[in-house]
């Protein structure tokens, strides 16, 4: 269970590095037309993204929640959630069954699926994958309204935006140490300019030595050439430890990179630098900020 749900995640986080999202940002009908965000507020809503039921709770919205998919499993409660499948297939008959007032999907999902759905009466909406940081706090904003919590999302994006801009404040004359951002072991994938993760290196003060690889797909020979100061390793398996250990044992191996001189090769979590919810992008952003420049104090941030 565990390892399909990093899949996911890592999944999720290649799509937005090499195809740069078609489906434009925020709430979206399943024909990718605007929703009328003057509907009730829903009382009875499945999230068929791990995200989307983090968020949710995240909002204090959960007492809404009916069911969700088999990855979402954060927080605790979550888990015992009635399961409609995975985020890629629904149990469309289960859904229906539910009688949900709100289905809110991933780009992840099926189209012919939520077209089902849209014919057979369930109101839908779906969110892009988010390209950046300013995307992620509008998504946000955005399930806030939708759910009847516009204050709450308010606070917490307000609260979100406040410790970035400090951690931002506190990198930008620091010197731009290059950063390589390993996503996919075979073939290497990189963080480019098209994923929200390339304001983790940005933001805290890095520069990101794939950020015009428009596809994502790298080479050890570029990472070579480009010579890294700082290797940071979040690939399917890295949480558990050995395939993280693995990955950066291999690295180890190219004395020739600053990285591996200086032994600046991180492995980090997945789990938490592909799942963007604001408290998660703090979080993740807080732990890169501190690879990159391991003398930076971050506790005023908090």
């Amino acid at each position: 269970m565990k390892k399909s749900r990093l899949s996911c995640l890592i999944q999720n986080c290649l799509i937005a590095s090499f195809l740069s999202l078609a489906v434009p940002c925020g709430i979206l009908a399943d024909d990718h037309y605007w929703v009328d965000k003057t509907a009730p507020v829903p009382e009875r809503v499945i999230s068929l993204g791990q995200t989307i039921t983090e968020r949710i709770y995240l909002l204090g919205a959960d007492s809404t929640l009916i069911a969700n998919t088999v990855y979402c499993v954060q927080p605790e409660d979550a888990k015992q959630k009635e399961k409609v499948g995975t985020l890629i297939q629904a149990n469309l008959e289960k859904i229906v069954a539910l009688k949900p007032d709100l289905v809110i999907a991933t780009n992840m999902a099926r189209p012919k699926q939520l077209r089902k759905l849209k014919d057979l009466g369930v109101r839908v909406v779906q969110f892009a994958y988010p390209k950046n940081f300013s995307e992620m706090c509008q998504q946000f904003l955005e399930l806030g309204e939708l759910l009847g919590k516009e204050d709450k999302a308010e606070e917490i994006i307000d609260n979100t935006k406040k410790e970035v801009a400090a951690i931002r404040m506190k990198t930008k004359n620091l010197p731009k140490k290059r950063v390589f951002i390993q996503l996919g072991i075979k073939p290497l994938h990189a963080v480019t300019r098209e994923s929200f993760l390339n304001d983790y290196i940005e933001f805290s003060g890095g520069q990101n030595i794939a950020l015009n690889e428009g596809h994502g797909t790298y080479s050890r020979e570029k990472v070579l050439k480009e010579n890294p100061e700082v290797i940071i390793i979040s690939t399917m398996g890295s949480s558990e430890g050995e395939t993280g250990k693995r990955e950066k044992e291999a690295w180890m191996k190219y004395g020739s990179i600053d990285a591996v001189k200086n032994k600046n090769v991180y492995i980090v979590n997945p789990d938490k630098l592909c799942s963007p919810t604001p408290i998660t992008f703090v979080e993740a952003l807080t732990e890169i900020a501190k690879m990159i420049h391991p003398n930076l104090s971050l506790g005023e941030s908090k």
